[in-house]
């Protein structure tokens, strides 16, 4: 499963730490600063030193996080090819609007996930968790999955087969590239795994994700429908991707935009 964070994460570390060295900033320069600077020779507390140091610091990042943009390092192979194990991606955070930065509540809707959009969301059995998918489906879409092709609203997202390869897992699969609704991107299917066909309707306020690692993803089809009030944002690009079994960077990788 693609773990991204769990409840008391860095987002939430660091806001306590701006709201803490905010509040001691502030008491200090109301209640003790001018009483400190009459008496000559009185120097400032280490505690307001370091507050005062690190509240601007604090202050940057969290706006830069909550508002703008969040690196997430990818766990799972479940977007393979797409996304591979060690990849370290950018989430763009305002791409649907902005978000408090505790409980990921949207204040300003500025957009919506459109299908093939890949999504970093909470995970809808536990919010306390982080997982990234692609958009299948949107609220009204029908979607339908029959001998591991998607059809959405009756039109099938054509597949053209590239070669045999094995994923992370040690499986062989085969390499296809998918048209989904107009975007091409690259999937893999295991012809040994028995797919399971479904058709469903996207309710409204709700998408239909699935991982491009088609036999191997634990997504929508097993979960259930991922709410808009859980997304945290779109994944727009790979800043950087380290390839742990084999300790070596994949340059080829690196700043490569995310189809």
């Amino acid at each position: 499963m693609e773990i991204f964070s769990v409840y008391l994460n860095f987002l939430t570390i660091l806001t306590i730490l701006t709201v803490v060295s905010g509040v001691i900033v502030l008491f200090d320069s109301l209640a003790f600063k001018k009483r400190r600077l009459a008496v000559k020779g009185t120097s400032e507390p280490v505690i307001v030193e370091y507050s005062r140091s690190f509240f601007p610091i604090f202050l940057f990042v969290l706006v830069l996080r909550s508002f703008f943009y969040e690196g997430y390092r990818i766990p799972s192979g479940s977007l393979e090819p797409t996304l591979q194990i060690g990849d370290i991606i950018l989430v763009n955070k305002y791409s649907y609007g902005l978000h408090l930065p505790v409980g990921n509540k949207m204040v300003l809707t500025v957009g919506k996930p459109q299908v093939g959009d890949i999504v970093v969301f909470e995970w809808p059995p536990n919010r306390n968790i982080y997982m990234i998918k692609r958009v299948i489906g949107v609220p009204g879409d029908v979607v339908e999955y029959k001998n591991n092709v998607l059809y959405i609203n009756e039109q099938e997202a054509k597949q053209q087969f590239i070669a045999y390869k094995l994923e992370s897992s040690g499986y062989s699969v085969a390499q296809k590239k998918e048209d989904l609704v107009g975007k091409q991107h690259d999937i893999f299917i295991s012809d040994k795994r028995v797919a399971r066909d479904f058709r469903v309707t996207v309710p409204k306020g709700h998408y239909f994700m699935m991982g491009d690692n088609r036999s191997l993803s634990s997504d929508s089809r097993y979960w259930g429908f991922m709410s808009e009030d859980n997304i945290v944002g779109k994944a727009v690009a790979i800043v950087v991707s380290w390839n742990s079994e084999f300790f070596n960077m994949r340059w080829d990788r690196t700043f490569n935009k995310i189809q």
